[in-house]
C-alpha cells in the first residue's frame, strides 16, 4: 500500500491541507473553544513536514514516530498530547517496516484511536475526533475492499463531523459551554477528517 517514502509525502500533503485549512479549522474552535486548533495544528505538522528530509531512509513506524513526537512537542493544547498519541501508537503497531500493507494500516489506525482515546480518557459520543475516527475505522474494517473501505472511512467521519453537531460536549473546553456547544461540530473531528481525506486522497490516487 505505501512505503517509507509514500508515507512522508503523505505526512507532507497533511501538512499543506492543515496549513491551507487552519482559519476554517481555527474558526470551529473558536465557537466552541480556545480558537487555536488550526493554528497550532498548522504549526505541528509544518514541523513534521520540515524533519522529513532526514528520516527519509527510515522505516514507517519510525516516521510516525517522530511525527507522534514532533506534534506532541510543538502544538499546544489538548490538540498536540492527542494526535502525538495518535502518531506514536500508530507508529509502534507498523514497527520497522519499511512498507505497509492494508493490514498495517488497520492495525495502525486501530492502535492511533486507542491512543487518543485512552490519552483523552474519551469515548465515541462525547463531542471528539472519535465521534469521526471511530466510525471511519469501522467502516474500513467491514469492506473486504481496502480502497473501497476507505472511501467509506472518509463518508463516514463526514457525518460523524455532521453528528458532532446535534450532542453536547462533555470533554475539554466546550464542555463548559453546557446546551450552547450544540449546533457547532467540534473541531477535532473536523481535523480528523480533514487528515482522513489527505490519506485517502494520497492513496487511491
Amino acid at each position: 500500500m505505501a512505503d517509507s517514502k509514500k508515507v512522508a509525502e503523505v505526512l507532507r500533503k497533511i501538512a499543506q491541507a492543515v496549513e491551507q485549512e487552519k482559519d476554517a479549522l481555527t474558526a470551529l474552535d473558536r465557537a466552541i473553544g480556545d480558537g487555536d486548533h488550526g493554528i497550532n495544528l498548522a504549526r505541528g505538522f509544518g514541523a513534521v513536514a520540515a524533519r522529513l528530509d532526514e528520516a527519509a531512509n527510515a522505516s514507517v513506524g519510525a516516521i510516525l514516530k517522530m511525527a507522534g513526537m514532533t506534534l506532541v512537542s510543538t502544538v499546544g493544547g489538548a490538540s498536540g498530547p492527542l494526535y502525538g498519541t495518535a502518531f506514536l501508537k500508530a507508529g509502534a503497531a507498523v514497527g520497522e517496516k519499511t512498507e505497509m500493507d492494508s493490514n498495517d494500516f488497520i492495525r495502525a489506525f486501530d492502535a492511533a484511536i486507542a491512543g487518543i482515546a485512552m490519552r483523552g480518557k474519551a469515548q465515541q459520543g462525547e463531542k471528539t475526533m472519535l465521534d469521526a475516527l471511530i466510525p471511519a475505522l469501522n467502516a474500513l474494517r467491514e469492506d473486504p475492499d481496502f480502497a473501497n473501505g476507505l472511501r467509506r472511512a472518509v463518508k463516514a467521519a463526514e457525518a460523524g463531523v455532521e453528528y458532532t453537531k446535534t450532542i453536547l460536549a462533555t470533554k475539554g473546553r466546550a464542555s463548559y459551554l453546557g446546551n450552547r456547544s450544540i449546533g457547532h461540530a467540534d473541531p477535532g473531528a473536523a481535523s480528523s477528517l480533514l487528515i482522513l481525506q489527505v490519506i485517502a486522497q494520497e492513496v487511491l490516487g
